[in-house]
């Protein structure tokens, strides 16, 4: 069965491409859900967790979970320092304030990146062999398999850390009112930074996941990345985690799909016709609650 088996190797292609914007739009939902901010940084972050993933990848005797685990870490420190430095003095500023401010920190970071690594795109070195694997007429290869894998596993350990662990309830308290969860003692500076640490982190490794997959880092990677993640945040809702995970499964299967009907001019312009979309008709999102505003 052809079509079946064309249906299912294009499902995987999605899924894999999904996976990388959902860590990526993970970041969005977390920190709008806990201080009502969109940090358009997150894109070059992930650009970022990429290059970091080139370098510790470039060095000897690193294997591709180093790799990972590196940038994570990097990009996590790099995601604080943002934090503290360009958005924690706007907290009581206007949005808009704050908002100029993350696009301004995404154009440094690109900008920075260029200056230190230079504008041309760099292969991404090959951390172990991509084998494919044949069931029938469809196809998975093992970068595949290792993208899928390892962005669910992030997924969960999310959601449990979110769920059952003190500073996943502290996060959830502030989401919901952070001058009773300040009231009841929960550090709020503290849950920020750590929003900040884990939304960073998460993109830093879909950078590296990127690297991998695509076999190429530039540093303007993060800008269509970034929009795409931030669309996916949207249409699963913003401030919802699980909404950022299906949001950025069907960003990748419709960018994908596009391309498998001879659209691939397009794919680029599906994740912005779903966003619109989705304003229109659902702003909340598949998974987003309406806002009750305080009266």
């Amino acid at each position: 069965m052809p079509i079946l088996n064309n249906l299912m190797q294009q499902l995987v292609n999605g899924l894999a491409l999904g996976s990388i914007y959902a860590l990526i739009a993970l970041g969005y939902t977390m920190v709008y859900g806990i201080i009502g901010m969109i940090n358009f940084a997150y894109g070059e972050i992930f650009m970022f967790g990429a290059y970091a993933g080139l370098v510790l990848a470039l060095t000897n005797y690193v294997n591709v979970y180093v790799a990972l685990l590196g940038a994570t870490f990097i990009t996590m420190v790099l995601g604080v320092v943002i934090e503290r430095v360009a958005y924690r003095p706007l907290r009581r500023s206007s949005r808009l304030s704050a908002l100029i401010s993350a696009i301004g920190v995404s154009f440094f970071l690109s900008s920075l990146m260029v200056r230190v690594k230079g504008p041309n795109t760099r292969g991404f070195p090959t951390l172990f062999e991509n084998r494919i694997f044949e069931i029938g007429d469809f196809q998975i290869t093992i970068y595949q398999i290792v993208i899928i894998g390892v962005a669910g596993l992030l997924m969960l350990s999310l959601h449990l850390f979110v769920t059952y662990s003190k500073m996943g309830r502290a996060m959830r308290a502030c989401a919901q009112d952070q001058d009773a969860a300040s009231l009841m003692g929960v550090n709020i500076d503290r849950v920020i930074s750590v929003t900040f640490a884990i939304g960073s982190g998460l993109a830093g490794a879909a950078g590296v996941l990127a690297g991998i997959y695509f076999n190429a880092v530039q540093p303007y990677m993060g800008l269509l990345a970034g929009l795409k993640a931030f669309a996916a945040a949207v249409l699963g809702g913003i401030g919802s985690i699980p909404g950022a995970m299906i949001g950025g499964l069907v960003i990748g299967l419709t960018e994908i799909l596009g391309v498998t009907v001879n659209l691939s001019e397009y794919k680029d312009a599906f994740a912005f016709a779903i966003l619109i979309l989705v304003l229109l008709f659902k702003p909340s999102g598949i998974m987003g609650r309406k806002a009750n505003k305080k009266v």
